[in-house]
């Protein structure tokens, strides 16, 4: 087992394309590391650059304290799970577990001892003489967990390794991947663009953006306390509601949303106490959508009045869509999601709900009627308008 270490690393195309800037990220002996972030923001790049499959432009890679920048792949001790499983259709799963073995002139008495012991782990011992397609997508993807195993590498990578199986299969893979990294004790690099995996699977979660990274920290702490306005609108379902809102010190702190005047608890100030610097300027106003809550049913909170815009009853719980009368501000997660041109920290969204609450299922909403939304302030998060950094 192993670190692994980016040094300043960047990747440049011979296109002059650059998918990874400035990257700095420390993986610990042991670990399981997540790189999340949108389609393009070089997490990929940043995975195949640790596999020895993208060359290195600028910086240093380590591996184990080693420099690893001009070593082969096959010299860096890893092993790599891949999105499409990559499995041979003409060899049987004992024979696509033991291939890399093989190729290495393992024993044979090491590699049969080796295959027994990794179907055992991933319950595939009843299928080692079926062929790929005779077995489900969550097989095939153990089969291709099996091959990287058996060969007990210094550093596990995985690329989206469950986004090819459907939700269900996705919620189980997930559980067993993390039990397996558990086991194994193996330093772990895994990518997905679903923050749900991220959050679920990963000791550390590394957030990236057009090939920068943003966050990097436990997963309960980027919930909380993220450090800028595309973590705070990528790390979460759904993701925060961001609002422009106007400050106001006198006394106490609060923040009109639009016509609703929140005062803000002292827990959000002692979170964010920059807010008090913002008198009468704009700030943007993060509210999670479990700190929203029925008016009639938490009658002590301040309120905000919203108009229902749409319902989603998900049995445990009902997404309400709200349309609340102030600016609501896009993240440049949704940006870049869209694909769109601008690179402000914000932009304006038009007519559409703008506010988004998790309800018990019991509430009964009807749409078109404007309600009273009770906001738990003490967990509201600040950003500043121009720079989207958090008001700390």
């Amino acid at each position: 087992m192993a670190d692994v270490a980016f040094d300043e690393v960047d990747k440049v195309y011979d296109n002059g394309v650059q998918a990874v800037f400035d990257l700095t990220l420390g993986i610990n002996d042991g670990e399981f590391l997540v790189l999340v972030g949108p389609s393009g923001c070089g997490k990929t790049t940043a995975l195949r650059m640790v596999a020895g499959l993208e060359d290195i432009s600028a910086g240093t890679l380590s591996i184990g304290g080693r420099v690893v920048n001009d070593i082969s792949p096959k010299e860096r001790d890893i092993a790599m799970v891949f999105q499409n499983y990559a499995l041979y259709p003409h060899l049987s799963v004992a024979e696509n577990i033991a291939f890399g073995l093989r190729l290495r002139k393992t024993d044979k008495s090491v590699i049969n001892e080796r295959v027994t012991w990794a179907a055992k782990m991933l319950d595939l011992t009843q299928y080692l003489d079926r062929r790929p397609k005779e077995l489900s997508g969550g097989q095939r993807q153990r089969v291709a967990m099996g091959r990287a195993i058996v060969r007990q590498p210094q550093v596990f990578l995985m690329d989206e390794p469950l986004s090819n199986l459907d939700a269900k299969l996705r919620v189980q893979m997930r559980a067993d991947i993390a039990k397996l990294q558990r086991e194994l004790g193996v330093t772990t690099i895994y990518v997905t663009h679903d923050q749900v995996e991220a959050m679920t699977m990963g000791d550390r979660v590394a957030v990236m953006s057009k090939g920068r990274l943003q966050q990097v920290d436990a997963p309960q702490r980027l919930y909380d306390r993220p450090e800028n306005l595309f973590v705070a609108g990528f790390i979460g379902t759904p993701p925060m509601n961001l609002i422009e809102g106007t400050a106001s010190v006198n006394g106490g702190v609060s923040v009109d949303l639009g016509g609703n005047k929140l005062p803000i608890a002292d827990e959000a100030l002692a979170n964010y106490p920059r807010l008090r610097e913002y008198d009468g300027r704009k700030v943007i106003v993060g509210l999670r959508a479990g700190d929203l809550h029925p008016g009639r049913e938490h009658a002590e909170l301040p309120k905000i009045h919203a108009r229902v815009e749409l319902v989603e009853s998900l049995g445990g719980e009902s997404m309400a869509y709200f349309r609340v009368d102030a600016r609501q501000i896009k993240s440049e997660v949704a940006v870049e999601e869209q694909q769109l041109e601008s690179t402000d920290a914000a932009s304006v969204v038009g007519s559409r709900p703008n506010l988004v609450a998790s309800f018990p299922p019991h509430v009964q909403l009807k749409l078109g009627d404007d309600v009273a939304v009770s906001v738990d302030t003490k967990n509201l998060h600040f950003f500043d308008e121009a720079s989207g950094a958090p008001l700390r």
